[in-house]
């Protein structure tokens, strides 16, 4: 129990890291699937068309997915069309706030499709195809060839399906493998440093210490247990006030829930003020004599800068 205790806590204070490596070793073990059973190149005039699709496809629905599963895509969006949200977008700093979180949003989102590129890239057989009917590459091999490769576009285009014609133009399918193991790692690099100078950037203009940092995040994810906990009990204890009264023809008895002002005030994009220490809309929304102040209106008047915030609600689909 000790064991599970500390795995168990481990993968709180690390489920940011956990997480994209689930999703990356999933992505990776369904590209190799993918690559070896269901890939077949067909080494003709399609061979452009058909390789790029197993790189760009599967990328693009696995970014559209990564929108779909993060909460965060749908606090911006539920009642983004409403008069309160237009409202709320009305100011400045709140749009450029909503933007930012986008971009955060996207950022996620592009776990699953880079490393389904960068494997795809690594493995070479997506890209092999797709090079060899590329008129650029086909004008770059054939270019120099004497006049005993007059077919020569035609033999590039058969490398990724021919054995023999592949033992016989080794140099040939060594570059296109080459190229897309370059680009792969090239990728790979690119990635890891702009995640580092992100990270990075984050943490130097984080308007809080390292310490008050790591409490914050422990409060939001207790608020969030926590609300997930009570929002049960109460939808409870209201369906069986109401079912009772339905079926016992009886009047309800008085049972306070939140307004619908309440709710919005909550679900509004959380903007940092060095002037106030509050931790979420909900701390702000009970410390402001329930949202009805002057102050809370004002909200997204102040970009924000503490993007984890807003990501307290991300293990929730949010659908």
């Amino acid at each position: 129990m000790q064991r599970l205790a500390k795995a168990l806590d481990f993968y709180i204070r690390h489920q940011a890291i956990v997480h994209y490596s689930i999703v990356s070793l999933l992505t990776a073990g369904s590209e190799q699937i993918f690559s070896s059973v269901v890939f077949k190149c067909p080494c003709n005039s399609e061979n452009m068309l058909y390789g790029s699709s197993f790189i760009l496809v599967p990328a693009l629905v696995l970014l559209l997915l990564g929108y779909m599963v993060n909460a965060r895509t749908w606090r911006l969006l539920t009642g983004s069309c409403s008069s309160e949200k237009r409202l709320q977008c009305s100011s400045w700093g709140t749009c450029t706030h909503s933007c930012k979180v986008l971009v955060l949003v996207t950022a996620r989102a592009s776990v699953a499709p880079l490393t389904w590129i960068a494997v795809a890239l690594l493995g070479a057989n997506f890209y092999e195809c797709a090079a060899s009917g590329n008129s650029w590459i086909k004008h770059h091999f054939c270019k120099d060839k004497g006049p005993e490769w007059q077919n020569c576009t035609q033999l590039l285009l058969k490398i990724p399906c021919d054995a023999k014609l592949s033992a016989e133009l080794p140099s040939e399918r060594l570059s296109l493998q080459a190229q897309s193991q370059l680009i792969g790692w090239f990728l790979i690099a690119s990635i890891m440093t702009v995640a580092l100078i992100s990270t990075c950037v984050s943490h130097c203009c984080s308007p809080v210490s390292y310490l008050q940092r790591k409490f914050w995040k422990i409060y939001l994810r207790k608020e969030e247990e926590l609300f997930q906990s009570k929002a049960k009990e109460h939808a409870t204890k209201l369906a069986e006030i109401n079912t009772e009264c339905f079926f016992e023809a009886t009047d309800p008895a008085p049972f306070h829930t939140p307004s619908n002002k309440d709710w919005w005030k909550i679900s509004y994009l959380y903007t940092f003020k060095p002037q106030e220490q509050y931790y979420s809309m909900i701390h702000k929304h009970v410390s402001t004599n329930r949202g009805n102040s002057a102050e809370s209106e004002e909200e997204g008047q102040h970009l924000a800068v503490l993007s984890f915030v807003d990501e307290a609600h991300a293990g929730d689909s949010g659908m």
